[in-house]
């Protein structure tokens, strides 16, 4: 299969292909090797590439033969490096699959590589000493996110049709809101982070994909949900597969919209002007939208307190572990600043600070719970403003302490992580772009605990009213006249 015919269908097209005996997963993986090396080194989306196995292929699923990316953190493959985007685990090699991994494997996904994530996925830009800065293939200077960046620069320059993410504060969202993806983090519990984690950042991190349809991402957390033994948390059972969800209609929603942050972040005028135009859109296809005020349960500099000892406590609790493991130093020959200054916070947080950190957590979880008893989905940006030139994240981080980068990360993201905090369902859908940089913009829709169906339906539908498709970037594998169309 050529490249450019290659990047003209998603995952469950490519799938059907296969399925179809007019394509081999070994064919498509050609074509994906291919596109690698056409665009990989502009974009540096992924930072390494490996042989696949010789068995066959499971067949019999949406996804079965499809070239596939995982990120470098967060799942595990057996006998494959897992750098974790940091110098302190350079070298590092996973001895067995994660729970995770053995879903993919059982997916047919073939995974032939790995994708960039910041160091120790500690930022929500991907620009690590370790391989260098991903870049955004809308605009070669700017970010493409993070942490899951390299995943969103890989599936938007045509690598792969999606690749796994994760988030704990918006890692997956925003590269799909800066790359032109689709993206949904699921409820907490959906998907087993085990078996070397019960959880990770307490609760804050779930695990998913990015992709370019809303079917590639509904087919893989169809595969891919699921409690293991062990695990700390469940979420409601779906009524049926995704995958289905996403052609049925939503109904009529009460949908709130958000226009400016918690904490008082101003939301900039090209996203606000895209904001209006996805409330006029909902309101053509009849769902009710308005105004929404929407308590967080604690103030904003309670909330960012709090967010700051979880993380930096988590932090520094794996820095140890890898720093022993490895038996290599936690300082600056190792960690990058903001990592370091993270670290050494994080070691001071005490016990009575962690747990009544957990009880802000809660407070959250209780006030979202208490919106969305009356309304159906929560409408805000993913980001307040256009993705951001490269540089801008890091500029003087080590004068920063461990909860100034928070605040500076927080400041750039503050529609995503309050949706970590309470474990709810949320979505980046790329609705729109800016008229005057062509730089695509997400739009954020959240739902109660358990939801994802609905989200699914949503962006189902919104994606039928508004195709993005046909909108692609400036570096894309196999470029051609005439846009996408996935079969």
């Amino acid at each position: 299969m050529k490249v450019n015919e290659y990047v003209r269908r998603d995952a469950v097209g490519l799938a059907r292909m296969v399925a179809r005996g007019e394509v081999t997963p070994a064919e498509l993986e050609g074509a994906a090797r291919e596109a690698t090396r056409e665009v990989n080194g502009r974009v540096n989306a992924v930072v390494e590439t490996w042989p696949t196995d010789d068995e066959p292929v499971p067949g019999g699923t949406p996804l079965a033969g499809v070239p596939f990316l995982i990120k470098d953190i967060g799942v595990t493959m057996a006998g494959r490096r897992s750098e974790l985007g940091s110098r302190l685990a350079a070298g590092n090699v996973a001895p067995a699959d994660s729970f995770l991994m053995r879903r993919l494997r059982r997916a047919g996904l073939v995974t032939f590589g790995r994708t960039a994530t910041p160091e120790l996925a500690y930022s929500i830009t991907t620009e690590p000493v370790l391989h260098g800065p991903t870049r955004n293939p809308w605009d070669l200077e700017r970010s493409a996110g993070g942490s899951s960046g390299g995943a969103g620069a890989a599936v938007a320059a045509g690598i792969v049709p999606l690749a796994h993410a994760t988030d704990a504060a918006g890692s997956l969202r925003i590269p799909a809101a800066c790359n032109g993806l689709f993206g949904l983090k699921p409820t907490r519990g959906r998907v087993s982070l085990g078996p070397d984690a019960d959880e990770t950042f307490n609760g804050l991190a779930v695990q998913g994909g990015v992709s370019r349809t809303v079917r590639d991402s509904a087919a893989l957390l169809d595969r891919i949900l699921g409690p293991e033994p062990g695990d700390p948390y469940t979420a409601r059972q779906a009524s049926r597969p995704y995958l289905e969800e996403v052609t049925r209609a939503p109904g009529v929603l009460r949908i709130g919209v958000l226009t400016q942050a918690w904490g008082g972040r101003r939301t900039a005028p090209p996203v606000t002007d895209a904001l209006t135009r996805t409330v006029r859109l909902l309101e053509s296809l009849g769902h009710t939208v308005e105004e929404a005020t929407v308590g967080l349960g604690a103030d904003w500099e309670e909330f960012l307190s709090a967010t700051a000892r979880l993380f930096t406590a988590n932090l520094a609790a794996t820095v140890d572990a890898v720093a022993t493991a490895f038996g290599r130093p936690a300082d600056a020959s190792t960690l990058e600043p903001a990592t370091l200054t993270g670290y050494h916070y994080g070691q001071r947080v005490s016990g009575h600070e962690f747990v009544a950190a957990l009880a802000i957590r809660n407070a959250v979880a209780r006030s979202l719970g208490q919106y969305f008893a009356t309304h159906d989905v929560l409408l805000t940006p993913t980001l307040p403003e256009l993705p951001m030139p490269l540089g801008t994240y890091t500029e003087d981080a080590s004068a920063l302490d461990g909860a100034g980068w928070i605040d500076r990360l927080n400041d750039r993201s503050p529609f995503t992580l309050a949706f970590n905090v309470a474990g709810n369902p949320a979505m980046s859908v790329p609705l729109t772009a800016d008229p005057g940089t062509g730089l695509p913009i997400g739009m954020q829709f959240a739902a109660d605990h358990g939801r994802e169906d609905l989200l699914f339906r949503l962006a189902g539908q919104l994606e039928r009213a508004q195709p993005w498709a046909d909108r692609t970037p400036a570096v894309r594998a196999g470029s051609h006249p005439g846009g996408d169309t996935f079969l």
